[in-house]
């Protein structure tokens, strides 16, 4: 009974049956409140069999408790898990606790303080938690010792190298999945497959010392209903059936089943059954001297093979079941391709696999070799010729040579393709976005059309301020994964730069439809009406989008822009470093509170957060533009001009650099050189109303007094601002007044 309701259990979780299993394992946990659960029901369940903790010794409280964190119940979890001691309830408490943000304790359950020397469960898993934990309460030197020890004992810990480049701490790509990396993973591998190898051999041992000598000591009956209960036809050969090998407790042997159609009276008189194996689907009743007329009708002289078929695995054990005749030599190149004939009993008509020396299987998801189980088939030497037992040893050698070099050419594969994605990701965190979208372009075609590509090469447009090429690759990623939400909260943003309200306004509809509870589709509606200046509504999306995921960093930041847009300095500084507490490189959080700074003349402040938000995205020509915008108000007018000409070369599109420097050479006296820059500046934006105005105050002091009202009337033409609209008339009104008077309006 328990061993079922475990298997049941399993089954329940594997189809998301989450309710049933709760159900189904609290009954368990009742019934059988020991420390140690029941094995699995069956091999096949066995090797399904997956324990979320890690481990063998899983007990039914932690199978209990799993259940309940596949339930979204961690708090049931929590309590039943309370005050264990093995290292997977260990786990699986500490994971409860995380779920309900409950991270000193988290972090004592997986290293405590008390017992410094013992070890963190779950292996990596359990290291990359703790390091979750440690980032999230601001040690980030720590967090970066735990993701690199999770990642050094499982190498394919993509979530570890992922958390390292958000760090900005990832070694290259190169060096993490390297070729050592790989050598060390096909060890692994072939330890893992030698110890499943020797369990089989043993399972097998047991199981052909326990089988029966002939038919006659199974019950007919019970034979039956073992053939009814444990049997499942084969597709398109409905006197074939696949069979499970079932181990149970209860049963005073462990019997495996041969179902094949049974026999005639004529055929088994005058010999005895041949030995017990499991999941035997097909085989050829015959000896030498005594062939069935069937045999001589197909063929003369032709090899007759048996055939077995292990959970979906067909194989060949040649020899060990009959009596080959003296004139037939097995041959390599001919093996799993013999006819087999199928004698059914008098009620079956008779089937055949294969005629005119094809198999009809060939090619189907049968035709795989179980090399656990030819290994253990104990041979007779009055059935197996020396020269067959040769070629069948070379023949097992050859599929195990090849097995090996399958898998060690999927690990170099699989680790060229974590290279390539973990290098583009670690340039993209690190803000090298060009060399990201270098490495990105190397992907396989069928790699990059995938929804999390084409998002980080939208990311890496993004910041590089091409919103057209960020918006083509946001919607190309929305449109062949219109269900995947991460990134959509920057291509919201995006479609906000590019004025697209209408486009704004579907895509945050349709996020509301695919998950009302993600904060990326309230970003995206929060940005809708931050486009429409309606910024008290887009704050509350944006508060929503907070109280739905405190740790999304990014959602925090949009609140604080709305409340510097509503001129709440302090609810802006308050929101801008919970941003910060969240993620400290996040670099738009560090800008924020910069500009908040300069709106209220500090500075000092100001330029102290512009450089750190520089430090972490030196590339970023508005970081660029304004931190010089800092320098040139604290009269460093030398390092201002320094950083804006590294903002215009490193955005030549960028006009806000291009205007600091000409108002900043103004400030110098420097009118001919700011005249000439604000030249430039009118081929990139030919229509912005501050550059004219700029343009008249110069002429003023250079006394062109006809040039200065045209350029006023140009900029008042171009609908300036409110706020900028009244300086221009009064400046424009006062053309002829002497410099003084004109100071104190612009």
């Amino acid at each position: 009974m328990e061993t079922l309701m475990v298997d049941r259990v399993h089954s329940s979780l594997r189809l998301f049956m989450h309710r049933n299993a709760v159900f189904l394992c609290e009954r368990l946990c009742a019934q059988f409140p020991s420390e140690v659960a029941a094995p699995p029901l069956s091999l096949a369940s066995a090797a399904r069999f997956v324990v979320i903790a890690g481990g063998n010794g899983s007990t039914n409280v932690q199978l209990l408790a799993t259940c309940y964190l596949h339930n979204n119940q961690p708090y049931a979890a929590y309590y039943i898990l309370e005050g264990k001691k093995l290292p997977e309830s260990r786990y699986l408490f500490a994971m409860s606790c995380f779920r309900m943000n409950l991270l000193r304790e988290a972090e004592d359950t997986l290293c405590p303080v008390n017992e410094p020397n013992i070890e963190v469960p779950s292996g990596a898993t359990g290291h990359y938690l703790l390091g979750v934990i440690y980032r999230c309460t601001g040690r980030m030197s720590a967090a970066v010792e735990q993701f690199t020890q999770a990642l050094t004992l499982d190498p394919l810990l993509w979530a570890a190298y992922e958390e390292l480049c958000i760090l900005g701490v990832a070694e290259d790509a190169d060096e993490c999945f390297s070729e050592a990396t790989a050598l060390r993973l096909q060890q692994e591998h072939a330890s893992t497959s030698a110890l499943e190898k020797s369990k089989f051999a043993n399972e097998n041992q047991i199981l052909s010392s326990s089988l029966p000598s002939s038919l006659g000591d199974i019950i007919p009956k019970q034979m039956k209903q073992l053939h009814a209960n444990n049997t499942a036809e084969v597709p398109g050969y409905p006197h074939v059936r696949a069979t499970a090998l079932h181990v149970q407790n209860s049963t005073t042997s462990n019997i495996a089943q041969l179902d094949t159609p049974s026999p005639n009276a004529s055929q088994t008189s005058s010999i005895g059954p041949p030995p017990l194996f499991r999941n035997v689907h097909a085989y050829q009743n015959t000896i030498s001297g005594d062939a069935p007329a069937k045999q001589k009708a197909n063929g003369t002289n032709q090899p007759l093979r048996r055939k077995y078929l292990d959970e979906a695995r067909l194989k060949k054990v040649s020899g060990r079941l009959f009596n080959q005749s003296s004139d037939s030599m097995p041959r390599r190149s001919a093996r799993l391709s013999r006819d087999t004939t199928i004698n059914s009993n008098s009620n079956s008509n008779i089937s055949q696999f294969g005629g005119n020396g094809t198999d009809h299987l060939s090619g189907s998801r049968y035709e795989v070799i179980d090399e656990m189980w030819t290994d253990n088939v104990p041979a007779t030497s009055s059935s197996v010729s020396t020269t067959e037992g040769r070629f069948f040893e070379q023949d097992k050698a050859e599929r195990i040579m090849s097995q090996d070099s399958k898998v060690a050419i999927g690990i170099r594969e699989l680790l060229g393709l974590l290279r390539t994605l973990g290098e583009g990701f670690r340039l993209s965190c690190l803000f090298k976005c060009q060399e990201a979208l270098e490495v990105f372009r190397k992907l396989p075609e069928s790699q990059f059309n995938t929804g999390w590509v084409l998002c980080q090469v939208g990311k890496a447009y993004f910041e590089l301020v091409d919103y057209l090429e960020a918006d083509h690759y946001f919607e190309l990623a929305h449109r062949l994964s219109p269900c995947t939400l991460d990134g959509m909260d920057i291509y919201s943003t995006v479609l906000y730069h590019l004025n697209a309200e209408m486009r704004l306004s579907y895509l945050a509809q349709e996020l509301i439809s695919i998950d009302r509870l993600s904060p990326q589709a309230w970003c995206a509606v929060g940005n809708y009406f931050a486009l429409r200046k309606d910024h008290e509504t887009a704050l509350k999306n944006f508060q929503r989008a907070v109280q739905l995921d405190s740790r999304f960093a990014y959602a925090h930041t949009l609140c604080g822009h709305e409340y510097s847009a509503l001129e709440d300095y302090v609810n802006s500084l308050k929101f801008y470093r919970c941003a910060l507490q969240v993620d400290e490189r996040h670099y738009n959080a560090w800008y924020g509170l910069g500009v908040v700074y300069l709106r209220q003349e500090k500075f000092e402040f100001a330029e102290h957060h512009f450089r750190r938000a520089f430090q972490i995205n030196p590339r970023s020509s508005v970081l660029m533009c304004y931190l010089g915008m800092a320098l040139h108000s604290l009269k460093r007018n030398e390092d201002a001009l320094e950083m804006m000409e590294k903002a215009i070369a490193a955005d030549k599109k960028n006009p806000l650099p291009k205007y600091q420097k000409a108002l900043i050479l103004s400030g110098l006296q420097k009118y001919t050189e700011a005249l000439e820059e604000l030249e430039r500046l009118k081929e990139i934006a030919p229509h912005e109303s501050s550059m004219y105005a700029l343009m008249g105050k110069i002429y003023k002091q250079l006394n062109i007094l006809d040039k200065a009202v045209f350029c006023f009337g140009i900029a008042l033409d171009l609908k300036p601002p409110a706020a900028d609209l009244a300086i221009i008339k009064s400046a424009m009104e006062k053309v002829h007044l002497p410099d003084e008077l004109m100071d104190e309006d612009l």
